[in-house]
């Protein structure tokens, strides 16, 4: 177990994907992510969601990022937060996403 202060060590927040690209010359299939994190900016994430997302249909959903994590150099990217999901039945990532419009950067409680 652990205690509420800990979890809360964890900045967790929405962002809406504004931009993305596949990401050329990664060692698995991944996509460079570029994510409204309202008044933090526009940060990057590489993510391996090929699977499920490849198409233009990404830009506009809102995802659920952990943004205090130090950024994380992968090939000739610069990660800067984590975009979360969870593993499907054949363990291809699905994303955390928000079910309602809420505003970029807002923290979860």
């Amino acid at each position: 177990m652990i205690k509420w202060e800990d979890f809360t060590k964890i900045d967790i927040r929405a962002g809406t994907i504004v931009r993305y690209e596949l990401f050329e010359g990664a060692k698995k299939p991944a996509l460079k992510l570029w994510i409204d994190l309202g008044a933090l900016g526009v940060k990057t994430s590489s993510a391996q969601i090929t699977f499920h997302y490849n198409d233009k249909s990404i830009i506009g959903r809102q995802v659920v990022c952990v943004v205090n994590f130090p950024a994380k150099q992968i090939g000739n990217f610069m990660s800067e937060v984590l975009v979360t999901g969870f593993p499907d039945e054949e363990n291809q990532v699905v994303l955390c996403s928000i079910d309602k419009k809420v505003p970029n950067g807002v923290r979860l409680f």
